[in-house]
């Protein structure tokens, strides 16, 4: 086989890899493919396929899709990636309009991203915080983008426990523990 056949089948796989699960890296493509991973770099570039980022991005908008409690314009922050039932991350950059003084970003904004993933990776129509345990770390400033990543820890019931850890870097400037409470609907007593 030729150098261009060699190729288009190795595009080829390439394609049918990422097809199967889109969040895989170019260093894990490498090592299936067995070429380096500028040459997967180069091979995406050829047809098209965007970086892991952007894959996840993408992965993570379609996902939400899946979320039952919230449209996409109700969360706070960009969800990065989304696994209703499971986890899930979003970002948030720090803008002038959300500083409370000089250049010290407003809490809320936290607690909203936080609380509004925390929220969307609840699989169910409905869904409320009820109860919220947080700690504020260090302010965040202006410019900075604050990921924030969350687990359901424990599911009983209705009462879904979620761990959100909230990062600048690898710095932790937010975390808490929310008891969202899931149903069908809400009801009046």
């Amino acid at each position: 086989m030729g150098a261009r056949e060699k190729k288009e089948v190795r595009l080829a796989k390439l394609e049918k890899i990422l097809q199967e699960n889109p969040l895989h890296s170019d260093g894990e493509l490498a090592r299936r493919l067995g070429v380096s991973i500028q040459t997967v770099r180069l091979d995406r570039q050829q047809i098209g396929i965007p970086e892991l980022r952007e894959r996840a991005r993408q992965v993570a908008v379609e996902h939400l899709k899946d979320t039952r409690t919230f449209t996409g314009e109700e969360i706070v922050g960009e969800v990065t990636y989304l696994i209703v039932g499971k986890e899930g991350t979003s970002q948030l950059r720090f803008t002038e309009a959300m500083l409370q003084s000089s250049s010290v970003a407003r809490g809320h904004y936290l607690f909203a991203q936080a609380n509004s993933l925390a929220v969307a990776i609840v699989d169910a129509p409905t869904a409320m915080t009820a109860l919220s345990r947080v700690r504020n770390r260090r302010p965040v400033l202006l410019g900075e983008v604050v990921e924030a990543k969350a687990h359901i820890v424990k599911v009983v019931g209705a009462r879904n426990i979620i761990r959100v850890v909230s990062r600048v870097g690898n710095e932790i400037v937010f975390s808490g523990k929310f008891y969202i409470i899931a149903r069908d609907r809400l009801s009046r007593p």
